[in-house]
């Protein structure tokens, strides 16, 4: 039986002139709760929820077993977030990064003025928007098992998700610029291996006793036990432009757990997870996306984007076969080479228009419901 996966996705609410407004309370405050399947064993309740800013809403699906039911409720999350943002008079848009300059508005929480207070710009400048994608695991030792085998692969899915090459109406000169900003929390990034559910939560525990960080929820490895569900959380990716890139994300990712959970009942070894290496492969990844040469998980050594997302496959391919997911991922990547993906959009777009990126915006929030 398949396990079930589920998408956050996190959207930027925009006004009429493409900048940044604070409306995500007025505008949750007016919503209907999503009906569904229950949140047991996997992530989401279909609702809409706040993040850290007020220029910011959330979605979460439903935890499905089939590709198709997850793609189709991401697109009505997409969907229900716009319907709440238009009894505002704002517009939704799938962009990692505001390319328009903003003041973010953090929202009237305790926890999150907390946050402010204590990491200054890092927090104030923390309008950034991902996609995190929930796959279930029988318990933590297997959650534990997926986290030491999957880290040299997910540097791929930052690659595949890039969406913001604008920061504060400038080119950053990467394809991913959300990824920088939010490498600046001390917690981020990737993780050693753990072997044990008791060095992991060893590990949590101790960065929580540093007094850093306000609590557990704070600890912002890419990939994480998820402290709400009985899941393995991938948190490395930006927010996709379109909803099928966001579902190949979910196959992938759901590949990429049902491989290493294979790999540690079958007694094999995780690989030496050398954090330098990771990092910098992450680094790379969010630079360029698809655009230049990635570094392999099998070499790490450069080789051409496309042989590297080909590697990934092949790793996942067994998984994604007996899922029943192998042609759709397929047809997915072929769609998204044919684009070169967000960032790269963007930039076309930013092309066209003249350098004009309100242009960039309007169009980004037209993509994001396709």
């Amino acid at each position: 039986m398949n396990r079930t996966m589920g998408v956050e996705e996190e959207f930027l609410l925009v006004g009429a002139d493409g900048h940044p407004v604070a409306k995500a309370s007025e505008a949750l405050e007016s919503s209907e709760p999503a009906a569904g399947p229950s949140r047991a064993h996997g992530a989401g309740t279909g609702a809409l929820e706040q993040e850290f800013m007020e220029e910011q809403i959330e979605t979460a699906t439903h935890p499905r077993r089939e590709l198709d039911d997850l793609a189709a409720e991401i697109r009505a999350g997409r969907a229900r977030a716009q319907a709440a943002a238009d009894r505002v008079g704002a517009q939704v848009a799938a962009l990692a990064t505001s390319p328009l300059p903003f003041e973010g508005t953090t929202v009237a929480r305790l926890r999150y003025l907390e946050a402010r207070a204590k990491f200054g710009l890092t927090a104030r400048e923390q309008l950034t928007s991902g996609c995190h994608v929930h796959v279930a695991v029988t318990d933590d030792t297997e959650g534990v098992a997926v986290l030491d085998r999957i880290g040299p692969w997910l540097s791929v899915l930052l690659a595949l998700s890039v969406n913001s090459p604008f920061w504060q109406g400038e080119d950053s000169g990467f394809a991913s610029y959300r990824s920088q900003v939010w490498a600046r929390w001390p917690t981020s990034g990737p993780a050693r291996a753990f072997g044990t559910p008791a060095a992991y939560q060893e590990a949590v525990d101790g960065l929580v006793a540093t007094g850093t960080i306000l609590d557990r929820n704070m600890v912002y490895f890419d990939a994480r036990l998820s402290s709400k569900y009985p899941t393995v959380e991938v948190r490395i990716a930006d927010v996709c432009l379109e909803a099928d890139t966001a579902t190949l994300l979910g196959a992938l990712a759901r590949g990429l757990v049902e491989t290493a959970a294979r790999e540690a009942a079958d007694g094999r070894e995780a690989p030496d997870l050398r954090t330098e290496l990771l990092r910098t492969a992450s680094w790379r990844a969010g630079r360029s996306g698809l655009a230049d040469d990635l570094l392999s998980p099998l070499t790490w050594r450069p080789a051409p984007a496309h042989d590297v997302v080909g590697q990934l496959v092949a790793h996942v391919r067994e998984a994604l076969r007996d899922a029943g997911d192998l042609d759709a991922v397929t047809d997915l990547l072929g769609a998204l080479w044919s684009t070169g993906g967000g960032a790269a959009r963007q930039r076309a777009w930013h092309a066209e228009a003249g350098g004009d990126l309100r242009r960039v915006v309007e169009r980004a929030v037209a993509a994001t419901h396709r």
